[in-house]
């Protein structure tokens, strides 16, 4: 069986970038979901043109995407399929603050193994090849996929003595958040929105990232990878590994803590 590669990841993300830049420059519309949650046409055009490159790397791959599972589209998928979340940080987008990623995840028995995080805005490009490999790299959008000598490994940082450098939601901060942090020594506490707040985690800019929050798997799968490939720990409040595939819950995730070089603790 044909099975999809970094490099193929990190092409199909870039071709995705260029068409949501495209749109960033141009005067958008804003539309509403059922859930009230904002959908732009970057939303939809990037979904499909990153479905149809999905298909042509990895033809069996099955795909659970957001604007298609907006749709009722759900296929039944088994124990490896693909996350995508095609313009994840909606509201950053439409807030022109540069901080929103294209995601790709694909899972095998619950778990991230592979992943591409772009931000376009910001020229960030971030692959985990596999569990235990990743890699940045400055890239504009739709510009050739960055050789070997242009990546710079990823890898989370050692803890430092002044305290953690702890990450938050530029969007969705919360109480709980803030409660949570006190149980460390913080040194600092930055904003990033989207799946970026995982991979400055995994570029050691940072060593903590509590959300306390609602997520969907499509925002998350590509951005665990990208920091578990890093050597980032992600988990649940109560300490257990966070997985995906649940559907029982309509693919969304619990609270979860991404840690860095930082000892877990149960919230």
């Amino acid at each position: 069986m044909t099975r999809i590669t970094g490099e193929q990841l990190a092409r199909i993300a870039l071709d995705a970038g260029k068409l949501v830049m495209e749109i960033y420059s141009t005067d958008f519309n804003v539309e509403r979901k059922d859930d009230a949650s904002p959908v732009t046409e970057a939303d939809a055009k990037a979904e499909i043109l990153i479905l149809d490159g999905l298909k042509a790397a990895e033809p069996d791959l099955k795909v659970i995407a957001e604007e298609s599972v907006s749709a009722g589209n759900v296929p039944e998928h088994g124990h490896r399929f693909a996350l995508v979340d095609p313009l994840d940080g909606t509201r950053e987008f439409i807030n022109r603050n540069g901080q929103f990623t294209v995601n790709i995840g694909i899972i095998e028995h619950g778990k991230p193994v592979m992943g591409v995080v772009y931000a376009p805005a910001l020229n960030r490009l971030f692959v985990a090849d596999g569990p235990d490999s990743a890699w940045q790299a400055d890239v504009k959008p739709g510009a050739p996929v960055p050789s070997e000598d242009a990546r710079r490994p990823l890898h989370i940082r050692k803890c430092p003595d002044a305290g953690v450098t702890a990450i938050a939601s530029k969007s969705h901060r919360s109480p709980e958040t803030d409660g949570f942090l006190k149980k460390f020594k913080v040194d600092e506490i930055i904003s990033a929105g989207s799946s970026l707040k995982f991979c400055l985690l995994g570029a050691g800019e940072a060593d903590l990232y509590p959300r306390m929050g609602r997520t969907m798997e499509w925002d998350t799968a590509a951005g665990q990878a990208v920091a578990e490939a890093a050597g980032a720990v992600v988990l649940t409040e109560d300490g257990a590994p966070l997985r995906y595939g649940k559907r029982e819950r309509g693919y969304d995730n619990p609270h979860f803590i991404v840690y860095g070089d930082v000892s877990p603790v149960t919230a």
